[in-house]
């Protein structure tokens, strides 16, 4: 237990700073105020975890913990110190889209541990995975007037579920959480890079 825990406690602290991050660039690129590049990078970060933890039944660590909060703040700070530092190009697709790699595959991981934890189904560990991984950044683009690219135009929820799946297997092979949590974030990582720079996109139909 207390080795779950700590491997959940910094996946889950990567996930809140670089999806804080990646909330509040969003913001700043639309034209937000101070307000709700806070709002926007707070929700990206905090929304997908707090979605996992009502679907297990459980009070959203959220709501109970100083810390989430503070690591999404720091996140939120951290982008607005170093755009106006370094007056970053946002119309670079790359600033935005490497820092939400690395959240998609650090909550994509706790979310597989939380459903590992629960002892649920292997496709409740997909699901579960899945949402922690993408929440954050359906609800970043709903709050944008946006239809969420994880429905429309990306390689993105897949990443995620392909993680899943390589957490799942390895966590029955093996029975180490560590590994199973390494491999799970390292996929997903690697995979949503590779899409990112080859234009990976799912078919759609006309």
């Amino acid at each position: 237990m207390e080795l779950l825990t700590d491997v959940f406690f910094y996946m889950n602290i990567i996930g809140l700073i670089a999806f804080a991050v990646t909330g509040s660039l969003k913001a700043i690129k639309e034209g937000l105020d101070l307000l709700g590049i806070t709002v926007l990078g707070i929700m990206t970060a905090l929304g997908g975890g707090i979605v996992r933890d009502i679907m297990v039944n459980q009070i959203p660590n959220a709501l109970k913990s100083l810390s989430d909060m503070s690591f999404a703040l720091l996140g939120v700070w951290l982008a607005i110190v170093v755009y106006k530092i370094t007056k970053t190009d946002l119309q670079n697709r790359y600033i935005i889209l490497i820092p939400d790699a690395i959240g998609l595959s650090a909550f994509t991981t706790t979310g597989a541990i939380i459903a590992y934890n629960a002892n649920i189904s292997f496709f409740g560990v997909i699901i579960l995975a899945t949402i922690t991984g993408v929440g954050g950044g359906l609800i970043s683009d709903l709050l944008l007037g946006k239809v969420p690219s994880v429905l429309r135009d990306d390689f993105y929820a897949s990443c995620s579920i392909i993680g899943a799946i390589s957490f799942y297997i390895t966590i029955l092979i093996t029975g180490d959480l560590t590994i199973s949590s390494v491999i799970c974030s390292l996929s997903v990582f690697m995979i949503r890079v590779v899409a990112i720079l080859y234009n990976w996109h799912l078919p759609k139909f006309s």
